[in-house]
This record gives C-alpha cells, structure tokens and sequence, in this order.
C-alpha cells in the first residue's frame, strides 16, 4: 500500500477556546504538492450513552440546540474532560444530566463525526439496567428534560426523524442492529 498521509510543514492556531478550537495547517501531500489553507477543528473526545433502564426502558433526553434553534431528542452525551477515562465521563455524564446510574456498560462503539476536519473522537457506550438514584446536577446553561420511552417507541421516534444529530444516530442504529 502506498503512503497517503499529509506531512504538516506548518500550523496557526487561529482561536483556542475551552470547548472549539481552530486551526489552519499548511501540509505537504504524498506527491509534493502543498495545500496551504486547511482547517481542522479540534474538539474534546465525545462519549455519549444508550441507557437502559432496569425495566427496559430507554433514558432519553430533550433539550435546546441552538444550532439548528430547535429542541431535540437525545441521547445522553459529553465532553472528555483532559485526563479523565472515556467510560468515567460517560458514566459521569449520565448521572449529571439525568441521575440514572448503575448498570451493566460496555464500548459498542467509536467513530470520528467527521474525519476531514475535526480531530476528536466519539465513544458510545451502552449501559443495561440503570436506575434513577439521583436527581440531575446540570452545568448552569442546561436545561434538560428526562423522558424513558419503550424501544418501540423510540424506533418509531427515528422513523419520524425526531432524532437529529448524527452521531447519536449512529449510536441508536447500532443498538438497533444488534451488532
């Protein structure tokens, strides 16, 4: 196989903030060309958690995305903090925003949202038998609606698209596809 990667001769960062970073990278391609303007966004690792309750039920959570200026349904999801092991943060964040911890977890998956561009990775985690034994400690611009709905139910939620972004998507069809 021959070599594909870029060499990076040169790296700007043009802002650097705790949760986004960018930059603009001049590299060299395997045959010698130069690509002098190329963006990468570098964002902390993902996780984001499939959790089942005790009773079967999935946790899914509902709130604002300003992005696309529309509330969403979601699986539970944050940043790695620096140091911190991605399965801690995944079980920390289910905890943080919903209260439901415990259970059964295991990595069903990693994937990167966008290679091109973005450095980071996403670690999905799928947690069986959680239990709600806490209430929510929310960062101070959350506001986070917890629901549980039947497999079914949330099957027919992404049938009708009421799932959005996706690598949550990713992470709910993989469940469903019992891989």
């Amino acid at each position: 196989m021959k070599n594909m990667d870029w060499k990076t001769l040169k790296s700007e960062y043009l802002f650097r903030r705790p949760w986004l970073t960018a930059r603009r990278d001049t590299c060299e391609l395997p045959d010698g060309r130069i690509n002098d303007e190329y963006y990468v966004l570098e964002y902390p690792t993902w996780v984001h958690v499939v959790a089942i309750t005790k009773e079967g039920k999935m946790v899914i959570i509902r709130q604002y995305r300003h992005g696309l200026g529309r509330t969403c349904y979601e699986i539970v999801a944050g940043c790695v903090e620096e140091g911190e092991d991605p399965l801690v943060a995944a079980k920390r964040e289910l905890q943080e925003e919903t209260g439901y911890t415990g259970g059964e977890w295991r990595e069903v998956l990693q994937f990167s949202c966008n290679a091109s561009a973005m450095n980071n990775i996403t670690h999905s985690y799928l947690a069986v038998g959680v239990e709600q034994t806490d209430g929510q400690h929310l960062d101070a611009t959350e506001d986070i609606e917890i629901y549980t709905f039947t497999p079914d139910e949330v099957k027919d939620m992404l049938r009708r698209g009421e799932f959005m972004q996706a690598s949550m998507l990713a992470a709910l069809y993989k469940y469903f596809s019992g891989l």
